[in-house]
């Protein structure tokens, strides 16, 4: 079995930094006119794919990011962006109205917690036909 080369790795290593294959390819020394051709080639190695999936997969590990905390520190940003606070005019006095702190960041990040708790994936619901109820419709045992 072809075992990846030393340059192989830092190419792997140097593309996870930056996500550019010619970077990449010129950070781990490789010599060519055209940087574009290496790094697209050693992308499409299946042993390159391999080994970035690896290294991908130790620096998540050694995050030892709980699952839990992430969802804690979202539903935290989104509470404190969404909360109300008072719109003051230029001497400081209350005006009477009130605003959101940050909407922007708020949905961002109920954005992320639906896509981390997988609330965005489309299931879409049976067909239900709507029943008309009115009063001349119900028994007298029903009401």
């Amino acid at each position: 079995m072809k075992q990846i080369t030393q340059q192989q790795k830092k190419f792997v290593s140097e593309y996870i930094k930056t996500l550019s294959g010619e970077s990449a390819a010129k950070q781990a020394g490789y010599k060519s006119k055209d940087l574009k051709v290496i790094s697209s080639q050693l992308l499409s190695k299946p042993l390159i794919i391999k080994e970035i999936k690896h290294q991908l997969n130790e620096q998540i590990a050694s995050l030892r990011v709980n699952k839990g905390y992430v969802i804690q520190k979202l539903l935290q940003i989104a509470e404190f962006s969404l909360e109300e606070e008072d719109i003051l005019d230029k001497e400081g006095c209350f005006t009477g109205k009130r605003k959101l702190r940050d909407t922007s960041a708020g949905l961002k990040a109920l954005e992320s917690l639906c896509k981390y708790l997988g609330f965005n994936s489309y299931q879409p619901e049976e067909y239900k036909q709507a029943k008309i109820i009115t009063i001349s419709n119900l028994d007298d045992s029903k009401i």
